[in-house]
C-alpha cells in the first residue's frame, strides 16, 4: 500500500475568497496547499473592472501569509451590459485570466449575472480574439425546472449552441454534477473542459437530508443522484486531461448557514487534497491525482507547471468540528471525520 505520494503542486481552479475580513480568515487554507487559484469575482459589488480587478488582487495579496507562495488568477463578472474592451484590457494588462458567465440569479450574489446568452455575443467574440477562457456555472434558472434538473437542461439550452458558435473559446465547465454533463465534456473539442469538487464526489443528494435538514451539505449546483456521483468519480480518475481540480470552496459563518435561508457553499479549502487523495485512492486512481491535480489545469490554460513539489503522507487526522476564523465559526467540510491522507 502507497504510504506516501509527491506529486507537483497543484492549483486550485475555482475557489471563492469573500472580501474584507472573511478574505483574510480563509486564503491561507487556499495558499498552504496550492500555488495559484481561479478567485470568483462574484463579490458584492462584483469585479466587472479592470481596476476592480487589480485590487481585488492586491486585497488578496495582501492578507496572505508572507511565507506562502501563492498566485491568485483574477476573473472578470460578465453582466449584460459588458464592454467587450474591458476582456482585451484585462488580458492585455496581465489582471484577468478568465470571464465568468453567472447565470443570473442562479447562485450566490449572481443577481448581476447573464439574463440571456445573446447578450454578450460580441464580448465572447473579444475573448476568442485574446484567448481568455470562459468559466461556466452551467445552470438555469427557470422556475419551471426542476433544481436537480438545471445543469442538463443548461447544456441542452445553453452549452451546445454556446460551443457551436464560438469553436474556438475555450470553455470550462464549472463543478460539474452530472452523468450528462461529464459526458458532453468528454465528447466536446479540446477546447472544452470541467472542473470537479471534492465534495460533489464524496456525498449525493441523500446527504443533504440525512435525518434532517443539513445545511452544510448544500451547495450550488445542488448534489445529484447517486449514478451522477459515481460519474464524477469515472470521470475525475480517469487520467482524461479534460477534467480537473477545482474545489469551489465557499465559506460562510455557521449562523449564514444554520438559518430560515441558508447560503449555498462548502468550505473545502483546509482539508481538500486530503479529500481528493481519499476518493483517488478507493477508485484505485492514485497514479492519476497529480494530473488531475497539477497538470491537467495549467496545460488547459497556458500556463506553465508548478516547480514546487507536495507530499501526501497516508496518515490518519481528524478534522475538526469547527474552525474559528477571528471572530467567525465556520463548519469544515468532513468536520467530525478522520481522513487517511495528511498534507505534509
Amino acid at each position: 500500500m502507497t504510504q506516501t505520494l509527491t506529486l507537483r503542486r497543484p492549483d486550485d481552479w475555482h475557489v471563492h475568497l469573500r472580501d474584507g475580513a472573511m478574505l483574510a480568515d480563509v486564503v491561507n487554507h487556499t495558499a498552504r496547499q496550492f500555488a495559484r487559484a481561479i478567485v470568483m469575482p462574484n463579490l458584492k459589488p462584483p469585479v466587472t473592472t479592470v481596476e476592480m480587478g487589480r485590487a481585488y488582487r492586491e486585497r488578496i495579496l495582501a492578507a496572505v501569509d508572507p511565507s506562502l507562495d501563492f498566485t491568485p488568477l483574477m476573473v472578470a463578472y460578465l453582466t449584460d451590459t459588458m464592454d467587450p474592451e474591458v476582456m482585451r484590457r484585462g488580458k492585455n494588462e496581465g489582471v484577468f485570466t478568465a470571464a465568468k458567465l453567472y447565470p443570473a440569479n442562479a447562485t450566490t450574489n449572481s443577481s448581476h449575472g447573464v439574463t440571456d446568452i445573446k447578450n454578450i455575443h460580441e464580448v465572447l467574440d473579444a475573448m476568442e480574439d485574446v484567448g481568455m477562457p470562459l468559466l461556466v456555472h452551467g445552470e438555469v434558472t427557470h422556475k419551471d425546472v426542476d433544481i436537480f434538473d438545471r445543469e442538463a437542461v443548461f447544456i441542452d439550452e445553453v452549452m451546445v449552441g454556446l460551443v457551436k458558435e464560438h469553436p474556438n473559446l475555450k470553455v470550462v465547465f464549472e463543478h460539474i454534477t452530472t452523468q450528462e454533463a461529464a459526458d458532453f465534456v468528454t465528447e466536446a473539442g479540446e477546447n472544452v473542459a470541467a472542473t470537479i469538487t471534492p465534495h460533489h464526489l464524496r456525498y449525493n443528494r441523500n446527504a443533504i437530508f440525512e435525518g434532517g435538514i443539513r445545511p452544510h451539505y448544500y451547495c450550488l449546483p445542488i448534489a445529484k443522484r447517486e449514478k451522477h456521483r459515481l460519474a464524477l468519480r469515472k470521470a475525475a480518475t480517469s487520467g482524461s486531461s479534460k477534467f480537473f481540480l477545482g474545489t469551489d470552496t465557499a465559506p460562510h459563518a455557521v449562523g449564514a448557514k444554520e438559518s430560515a435561508c441558508g447560503c449555498a457553499g462548502v468550505f473545502n479549502a483546509p482539508f481538500a487534497m486530503e479529500s481528493y487523495a481519499l476518493t483517488f485512492e478507493e477508485e484505485n486512481a492514485l497514479d492519476q491525482l497529480e494530473k488531475f491535480a497539477s497538470i491537467n489545469g495549467p496545460r488547459f490554460y497556458g500556463l506553465p507547471l508548478n516547480e514546487g513539489k507536495m507530499t501526501l503522507t497516508k496518515r490518519d487526522q481528524l478534522v475538526p468540528e469547527r474552525i474559528t476564523l477571528s471572530e467567525t465559526d465556520i463548519i469544515p467540510f468532513h468536520a467530525g471525520e478522520t481522513l487517511g491522507w495528511s498534507v505534509s
